[in-house]
């Protein structure tokens, strides 16, 4: 194996690859990135069992092969290249890389112990990336995060025609937003339950080219993989990732279909208004919301500890309302919001507040919701 690459498209196509490697691989292999350089192609692969990601860039290559290395050393290695050209030669047991006057030499992983990566199912649809990364980063806003309840880690992707739903809940609150995309066939309805985690990392990271192409696999929830590809510099970028098993529960009935009282708020006063008053709150205990005359009054604190208070205008359309939030998942789910107004949405002090972008007239692409439970407030 022998080939030259230009120094800024390896260091970043190799960083892209070595970010799914998993931090405490079950066997050693799986710590390494999979070389393989054919014709004028390079192709950068990581696998896990789990997650699989795949970058092709355009390269000189003398002689084809392949070889297995550290991920996370030659990503190291990568980025403290100077701006020059890179090239890689194997030799035996080790490769060597040289760019400019700089030259290190890596020992080789046994790359027939590598296992095979899973094929990309057949593309289901395309969505516009910018649009679609927006929509993930504001979905997985309400993921859980706790291993043992592992369905609830997971974004819920709805395909429906046209129109792809994300949903998300960690028992305390739950997102759900809709966008728009081009599918494969227009009666096309799929449901899968990805991981958040590497959901959210894959978005981000396919913003270069114009679209990323879904692609769902016709397997059942926990057999089957999901895959994503889009454009980048000097090639293309795709991820596998297999889809978490288990029954997903039925939120969409937790939105209410009628609110008896709608407060609108600048979402920029609110947001400090929170963060300011949420300085006295202890662990775990609320800030207090209270809706009356116009006015939004937060508090936290109590007793002999200390206290904060402060009012902002607000809106309101309906009956005096006091309730209180957990300050952290009040404020997660106001910076998801795009919009500059903001509105608060409740049936009763005791049940959940709706909140979404105070949009007018609405947009098809920026609907998200965010619903988030009371907490109980201090006497």
């Amino acid at each position: 194996m022998k080939f030259r690459v230009d120094r800024d498209v390896l260091a970043d196509a190799v960083a892209w690859a070595a970010r799914s490697l998993p931090v405490r691989p079950s066997a050693p292999v799986l710590a390494g990135l999979l070389i393989e350089a054919s014709h004028d192609e390079l192709v950068l692969s990581t696998f896990d069992y789990e997650t699989s990601a795949r970058a092709t860039l355009q390269a000189e290559v003398s002689d084809e092969g392949r070889a297995l290395v550290s991920g996370r050393l030659l990503a190291d290695i990568c980025r403290s290249l100077p701006a020059k050209p890179v090239e890689m030669v194997i030799d035996g047991a080790r490769v060597s890389l040289t760019c400019g006057s700089a030259r290190f030499s890596l020992q080789t992983l046994p790359v027939e112990d590598y296992p095979a990566l899973p094929e990309m199912p057949t593309a289901t649809g395309t969505v516009q990336s910018d649009v679609f990364a927006h929509a993930v980063a504001q979905a997985v806003t309400a993921a859980g995060r706790d291993d043992m309840l592992p369905v609830l880690t997971g974004v819920r992707l709805e395909i429906d025609g046209s129109t792809i739903s994300l949903l998300a809940t960690d028992r305390f609150r739950l997102s759900h937003r809709e966008l728009g995309w081009d599918p494969r066939s227009p009666d096309d309805t799929h449901a899968a339950l990805v991981p958040a985690k590497v959901l959210g990392d894959t978005a981000k990271s396919l913003t270069n080219g114009s679209e990323v192409t879904i692609a769902l696999s016709s397997g059942g929830t926990g057999e089957g993989i999901i895959g994503f590809e889009g454009a980048a510099a000097g090639g293309t970028r795709r991820t596998t990732t297999r889809l978490l098993d288990g029954e997903f529960p039925k939120v969409r009935s937790l939105f209410p279909a009628e609110h008896l009282m709608v407060a609108k708020v600048n979402k920029a006063e609110l947001v400090e208004s929170v963060k300011r008053v949420a300085l006295v709150a202890e662990r775990n205990t609320a800030v207090q919301l209270a809706f009356k005359d116009g006015v939004l009054t937060l508090d936290a604190g109590s007793g002999d500890e200390a206290q904060a208070s402060e009012s902002i205008e607000a809106d309101i359309d309906g009956d005096e309302i006091t309730t209180g939030f957990n300050p952290q998942f009040l404020l997660d789910g106001l910076t998801a919001i795009d919009e500059e107004v903001v509105e608060l949405a409740f049936t009763q002090a005791s049940k959940p507040v709706v909140i979404s972008g105070s949009t007018g007239e609405g947009a098809d692409d920026s609907q998200f919701r965010y619903l988030l439970m009371p907490r109980r407030l201090l006497s």
